[in-house]
């Protein structure tokens, strides 16, 4: 016969006395907590505090009790059930998956994780903070590199007149703003105020967004004021002078810049 503890004294009578024929199960089959553990595939830990007081034991539980030690499922449930009952009024309900595990759960698997798991999830986390730190510097650094090739290419008109610099697989476009203003019968962007500067395809700079923009000014769309001399823009220059009668060759120089100068819009 096993020497149990007293029982809390704050359970409710209903609680008390089904904790009691549960013990009285356990001693008459004499079963050990372990034993328990395996034949009702809820661990010897877990019976451990049903026994004592400190948790109420599932439906399941003592089911599984009332089948190994004989006794009437039906009457040991209906006990349950009003204990159940007081024991929510009155009682916290201890937390534990294993209360509510399986039969064939093995116990093992419910206990608090080893220390090789322990290591693993901090290993995990780690792992995890080393790469947001080098996901954020790689952003940082690819803004950053963003940001200087922009400078460069704004740059670039300070190469002097006659020598634009042009499209590298570097070039990082930028959008430029048309502030058109005329003076002296003449139109300006503000980028530039060449009336010379030899522009060709793949040439880049402000001539180039200078040019662009008198061009989509003058009723032929360049596309997209990025200060690149692209396929569009050459189109654009190449119907420019054929609307203006110039020598048709795709090629801003001083005439095709006189007529941008001077043009009336479309």
């Amino acid at each position: 016969m096993s020497r149990w503890k007293p029982l809390p004294a704050e359970l409710h009578p209903h609680v008390h006395q089904l904790i009691v024929r549960l013990r009285g199960l356990k001693d008459r089959g004499e079963l050990s907590t372990r034993q328990l553990g395996v034949k009702t595939g809820y661990s010897a830990r877990s019976w451990q505090r049903y026994l004592n007081g400190r948790s109420l034991p599932p439906r399941e539980a003592v089911e599984a009790m009332a089948r190994i030690g004989g006794e009437d499922p039906d009457r040991l449930l209906a006990l349950h059930e009003t204990a159940a009952e007081h024991w929510a009024r009155g009682n916290p309900v201890t937390a534990d998956v294993s209360e509510s595990a399986p039969e064939g759960t093995p116990v093992t698997a419910l206990h608090a994780p080893t220390e090789q798991q322990r290591r693993y999830l901090r290993a995990a986390v780690t792992a995890g903070a080393v790469a947001l730190v080098l996901s954020v510097s790689a952003v940082f650094l690819l803004a950053v590199r963003l940001a200087d090739a922009r400078a460069q290419l704004a740059d670039r008109a300070g190469t002097g007149p006659g020598t634009p610099a042009v499209v590298s697989e570097t070039l990082i476009p930028i959008a430029y703003t048309c502030r058109l203003e005329r003076h002296d019968g003449r139109w300006y962007a503000g980028h530039s105020n060449t009336t010379d500067t030899m522009l060709a395809y793949t040439h880049v700079g402000r001539e180039v967004a200078e040019a662009q923009c008198l061009l989509r000014r003058a009723g032929v769309s360049p596309g997209d004021i990025d200060g690149i001399f692209g396929p569009e823009t050459q189109r654009a220059v190449v119907r420019l002078q054929k609307r203006d009668g110039l020598v048709v060759d795709g090629v801003i120089g001083p005439h095709t810049w006189k007529s941008l100068r001077e043009a009336a819009s479309k």
